[in-house]
């Protein structure tokens, strides 16, 4: 993280709440794990962004360190790649405000279409957060330096406003901020609902149904696989338009056994959905049993530690792009 690391670096970060299911895995933090070590990679527990909606004071502290497993059972080392809780550094908070002042307009907050989606109809009784959160993202991006940020489809809206609020700094109080580039995961980045594939996969879903937990029970994972919709006929193959739900079967099937889609149609040639969804049933249920032994074997006080030892690294580098912030402004 020194200036001397020639490494580009790339910020991402999960919130706390609800259940992290293979979806998350395979569209985002299985990435992080090739790409930590390629760039400098800054992972990040999200606690501020998951109070946005209302939360359990004991739940979400549960959640804090279950995040932190799950980045550390997936293969994030912290020898590699720095772990950190959010709310451990307070530069975040101060750099969302003084964006909001100086960067962020109302104009640009109407146009988020998640805060559209997750309040629906009901805006004006939902937190000023939620409708916020967009420009405490930026900040968390822009803090350290970040060249690159690995999001979902979803979350492109977000890092662009992050590059608007950027230069609209730098073009009024001089050059600051670096300009971040997005990176989307081509296979696998929206991985959707086993219960419709229409809506992608969502850890608050009301439904269990809609996902695989990560740590959900393998043998329940298989019951969720068996009882996931199909679509018409028995042919398996690949089209989005015309079978997006074996479609959205053989993209998870793919990424978790590490064959590609077209093998998988060669190897399902002239099969049924029921041999296919069975041995997918498999290959979801030997990746939990070997994840899950990953993470039971991680101790609370190993992840704070590690938490706390993240924030000390990253922590001068976060006050630093504050302090010149600050030096621009005139305080």
């Amino acid at each position: 993280m020194s200036k001397s690391n020639s490494k580009k670096t790339i910020f991402s970060g999960v919130q706390p709440s609800g259940n992290l299911h293979i979806g998350n895995y395979l569209g985002a933090i299985s990435q992080w794990t090739e790409m930590q070590k390629e760039y400098a990679c800054i992972f990040c527990v999200v606690d501020y962004h998951a109070i946005t909606v209302k939360q359990d004071p004991k739940i979400l502290k549960e959640k804090i360190i279950e995040i932190a497993k799950i980045y550390l059972a997936s293969g994030i080392d912290p020898a590699q790649a720095v772990i950190f809780q959010q709310s451990a550094i307070s530069a975040h908070t101060e750099l969302a405000w003084i964006l909001n002042c100086t960067a962020a307009r109302i104009a640009d907050l109407n146009k988020m279409t998640q805060f559209k989606d997750k309040a629906g109809k009901n805006q004006e009784s939902f937190s000023v957060g939620l409708y916020d959160y967009p420009v405490l993202m930026a900040a968390d991006i822009l803090l350290y330096n970040t060249d690159l940020v690995p999001v979902g489809e979803d979350q492109v809206q977000h890092v662009e406003l992050t590059r608007t609020l950027a230069n609209r700094f730098n073009k009024t109080y001089g050059e600051v901020f670096k300009i971040p580039e997005v990176i989307i995961r081509k296979e696998g980045a929206r991985i959707m609902g086993l219960d419709d594939p229409m809506i992608k996969m969502s850890k608050s879903a009301t439904s269990t149904a809609n996902y695989i937990a990560l740590t959900d029970k393998p043998e329940e994972a298989v019951k969720k696989i068996k009882r996931a919709v199909t679509d018409s006929g028995q042919e398996i193959i690949f089209d989005k338009t015309k079978k997006p739900a074996i479609s959205n079967l053989l993209t998870i099937y793919s990424l978790l056994a590490n064959k590609s889609v077209k093998d998988l149609e060669k190897e399902y040639l002239n099969k049924n959905y029921g041999t296919f969804k069975q041995d997918l049933g498999e290959i979801v249920k030997n990746f939990l049993i070997d994840f899950q032994e990953k993470f039971n074997n991680i101790s609370n006080t190993e992840v704070k530690n590690i938490l706390e030892r993240g924030a000390e690294k990253i922590r001068p580098i976060a006050e630093k792009t504050l302090g010149r912030v600050k030096e621009r402004l005139g305080m």
